[in-house]
């Protein structure tokens, strides 16, 4: 349990650099100005605060559990470079599909819609989910993890690029135009994912892609809105809540 522990202490202090410099960079360099204030940041790492505090005692354990007991019927090809190449593509995959449920059943919408109520994009919002929503993916994934025996080394490789590309694709740093441009056709950018949260619904159920941009592509769930400083964030007639009406969103109607 100790190399465990280890190992995502490491994989947090990764994603701590990341959402330092780009908490950074998103200032110097904005793309869109921001609204909510101190009183929004309050918001957003206090609900970032839960899931941090809740991770080694439901998450870690529900992803250890699941890749140490998972059946061994791998080939022996499915091990190393290839092997966690394969299972990054795999598990990205299954997340791009996580995404678009939560989108599609309305439980499990009251849940995420706490992730899309916020006003403004920035790294914070990136860390800003429901910690039902947290839980209930983590018991998700256990499932692929066991069914596809993907072992602990490559889901903590996927989280720390998962995490990263979320902190990437929400801030709120302006890129050059032709590098963006280019960037997307691989990967998700900001000015994919933006659309995403534009406060208009045919936009919010469209590019559910979190790491590799093909799959929107793949799946017809690309949307051809362009993505401007001015676009309106958030959920389509729909406000932004204090933080306790953020908890309690997945008990309202």
């Amino acid at each position: 349990m100790e190399n465990i522990q280890n190992f995502f202490a490491s994989k947090g202090a990764v994603v701590l650099a990341a959402f330092v410099l780009l908490f950074a960079l998103e200032r110097l360099f904005p793309v869109a100005k921001w609204v909510g204030g101190i009183a929004r940041l309050v918001r957003n790492f206090a609900l970032a605060s839960f899931n941090f505090l809740a991770s080694p005692f439901i998450v870690i354990p529900i992803t250890a559990y699941a890749a140490s007991h998972a059946f061994a019927w791998r080939p022996d090809w499915w091990s190393g470079w290839p092997g966690l190449c394969l299972d990054v593509l795999l598990l990205d995959c299954w997340i791009y599909w996580w995404h678009r449920i939560n989108h599609i059943v309305p439980l499990f919408w009251r849940f995420h819609e706490v992730h899309h109520l916020d006003e403004t994009l920035d790294t914070t919002t990136a860390l800003r989910f429901h910690f039902g929503e947290v839980i209930l993916s983590s018991l998700v994934r256990a499932v692929v993890i066991f069914a596809l025996a993907v072992p602990l080394t490559s889901v903590i490789v996927f989280e720390v690029l998962v995490l990263v590309a979320a902190l990437f694709q929400h801030s709120n740093l302006r890129l050059p135009v032709a590098f963006e441009k280019a960037l997307s056709f691989v990967i998700v950018t900001p000015s994919i994912h933006w659309v995403h949260h534009h406060a208009v619904r045919a936009d919010t159920d469209s590019n559910y892609a979190n790491i590799l941009s093909i799959w929107d592509r793949l799946f017809g769930s690309r949307s051809r809105t362009v993505r401007t400083p001015e676009m309106k964030i958030g959920v389509e007639r729909r406000p932004e809540r204090s933080l306790l009406g953020l908890i309690r969103r997945p008990l309202d109607p």
